[in-house]
């Protein structure tokens, strides 16, 4: 078969980005086709990037040698680092993104990207043998072949936006939805599932008082999201966000108008997020709460434009204006944009593999929201593990499957697959039980080796990683082997940090070791540390490694053990149905499922560990057939 490209990727959003260049980037003539080029990497609810666990995907996105981090480091608004009082294990970066630079910025690198060919049409149905997807057929007549074809379709399938009593189809901000891929999805046996998000009004700068809000400041610092930034925006050049709450009267006039909402009337027949719910769902969910707090947050520099975050609702346009008007300093806002709700057709996360390829279509992949995902992050992640893993099947190489211990894209890829979905899948630090080894930090340390053996990594890059990866290994070597001398200085600084009376005898790891000692001090009293060429981050890689390498060892045995389980292969062709000593819930479920180990079987939803144990019998002893 003559192809015209190896690799098709449908859908210009942030998912769909990173699969066409991850592909692009690894040598493959691809095709990304999008609805309107303008709109790539549009932002259309929060510009935000990151927040809690969503800030470390970004970094691992730029470990493995996407380009998200990059993107959003380019001309931020505010920058900042989250649960500072908290661990290492849950801290991660935020950033409130240019609505307006932020796509223009990642349009520019992609449309410049060697090997990736955009065009605008609108894709309509998958071309496709008896089990074996081959390419896509456009509305406007074109044919494509590939040897893959990644479908990145965000909340566009079927897509309409719901205000009120009425329901329109139009994708995010009234852009043209997608019609026609979803039947033809169902067609080809796919069940589609019905989800649901929505977006806060949009309010006119100069029209807030903000004298009644309070001031929410980034931070100072060498903060980035990718390893490779060398620029930072200084605080001063940085714009505030502001804290306001609701009020006793924005929840009588949510409550009195409940039933000309989309979410109560009985329009909305999509799931919404649970974590991330319309205002008047909080308000009847949370009752007993006083008030709920909003952030306004500014769009861009280049506009007076405020999202008032925390304030999603499908009312009608007259009573989001009454709402609107009962938050302290908002009491005489100007709408730029109301705030709507959208339901869109997502595909069933079960009906994938590790890999993001299709069970039943082989050569179809899935990625971003049409996963039953939410958040540019998550959708980011998944195009670019789409992309890493079509190519390798290309080339006939093995898969990428990235651990739960190794990176929080592997929890939630496991998560997916193996649990599938309720509501729009949304990262927390909370899913990952091993978050103290999948930190904001090392990123890098976990992931570089992996996005360099994959050809993401270029060689100039992995040598500064593998230089630095050196230096903090060797100065843990000269902590350990090193006591500071009494004379020295050390006595004092100790002293000055609330350790009086030190007497010696302790190495330079004990002592980093103590709250408050920090490496950049400790390197005056041992001579051998002034060699050690280490940034900001490579410090502070090196002090949370020394500091908490404890509780991090007690993680790694965990992770050991919970691999045991991963390592055990489950037949390709087990029969669940006939597996004698397994619950009928079990059977069905694992069926379902049709884990690739032991440890993702033992995770399915309704299976228990009496399950697993006859399971495991039955692989032993070869009777799974």
């Amino acid at each position: 078969m003559n192809y015209d490209y190896e690799v098709i990727v449908v859908g210009g959003g942030h998912a769909g980005l990173e699969a066409a260049m991850a592909a692009a980037h690894l040598g493959k003539p691809t095709l990304l086709v999008t609805l309107n080029i303008k709109k790539m990497g549009n932002m259309p609810c929060n510009p935000s990037i990151g927040g809690s666990a969503k800030g470390i995907v970004v970094r691992e996105i730029d470990a493995l040698g996407g380009v998200m981090g990059i993107a959003a480091d380019h001309e931020y608004l505010q920058i900042k680092f989250l649960n500072t009082s908290k661990g290492p294990g849950v801290q991660s970066l935020r950033t409130q993104e240019d609505k307006i630079t932020y796509p223009a910025h990642i349009q520019s690198i992609a449309l410049n990207t060697p090997n990736l060919t955009v065009i605008e049409e609108h894709v309509i149905a998958l071309i496709h043998d008896d089990n074996h997807v081959f390419g896509v057929k456009t509305e406007e007549g074109n044919t494509f072949l590939s040897k893959a074809v990644i479908l990145t379709t965000g909340t566009y399938m079927e897509a309409e936006i719901l205000v009120g009593h009425t329901k329109v189809s139009s994708g995010p901000e009234g852009d043209t939805p997608s019609r026609g891929l979803s039947p033809y999805l169902e067609s080809m046996g796919f069940k589609m599932l019905r989800l649901k998000t929505g977006t806060p009004p949009r309010i006119k700068r100069d029209s807030i008082d903000f004298s009644k809000t309070t001031p929410q400041k980034g931070m100072e610092g060498e903060l980035a999201f990718s390893y490779e930034t060398t620029k930072f925006i200084p605080l001063d050049e940085q714009i505030d966000c502001h804290l306001t709450y609701t009020t006793a009267e924005t929840h009588r006039i949510i409550n009195e108008n409940l039933d000309k909402s989309s979410m109560y009337s009985g329009l909305v027949k999509g799931v919404g997020p649970i974590y991330c719910p319309s205002i008047e769902d909080k308000i009847v969910r949370f009752s007993d709460k006083p008030r709920h707090q909003l952030f306004l947050e500014p769009e861009s520099r280049e506009s007076d434009s405020i999202y008032l975050q925390g304030f999603s609702t499908s009312m009608p346009h007259d009573v989001q204006e009454k709402m609107v008007h009962s938050l302290p300093g908002l009491e005489h806002a100007e709408f730029l944009k109301y705030a709507y709700a959208i339901e869109y057709d997502s595909l069933n996360p079960l009906d994938l593999k590790p890999t993001l390829e299709t069970k039943a279509w082989p050569g179809l992949y899935i990625a971003g929201q049409i996963c039953g995902t939410s958040g540019y992050e998550e959708a980011a992640a998944l195009g670019l593990m789409a992309g890493i893993n079509a190519v390798l099947k290309i080339e006939d190489k093995n898969p990428l499957i990235l651990r739960r211990d190794q990176a929080y894209i592997g929890v939630m890829i496991d998560d997916l697959v193996t649990k599938g979905i309720i509501d729009p899948y949304r990262l927390l630090s909370s899913r990952a039980e091993y978050r103290l080894l999948l930190r904001h930090d090392n990123a890098d340390l976990r992931l570089s080796d992996i996005g360099h053996d994959v050809g993401l990594i270029s060689e100039e890059r992995y040598e500064r990683f593998v230089n630095k990866r050196k230096e903090i290994l060797k100065a843990i070597d000269i902590l350990k082997a090193s006591s500071p001398s009494t004379n020295s200085g050390i006595k004092e600084y100790l002293a000055s940090i609330e350790y009086p009376n030190f007497v010696g005898g302790l190495t330079g790891e004990e002592l980093l070791r103590r709250p408050r000692v920090s490496f950049n001090e400790l390197r005056k009293f041992i001579p051998a540390l002034e060699e050690i060429n280490l940034n900001n981050s490579g410090i502070e890689q090196l002090e949370i490694i020394v500091k908490y390498e404890g509780y991090i060892e007690k993680q790694r045995q965990a992770a050991a053990r919970f691999q045991k389980n991963e390592q055990v292969l489950i037949p390709k062709d087990t029969n669940y149905h006939d597996l004698e000593g397994l619950r009928l819930e079990a059977r069905k479920k694992l069926a379902r499922v049709a884990p690739h180990t032991l440890g993702q079987a033992s995770r399915v939803s309704g299976v228990s560990p009496a399950d697993i144990a006859v399971l495991l019998m039955h692989i032993k002893k070869g009777t799974t057939k």
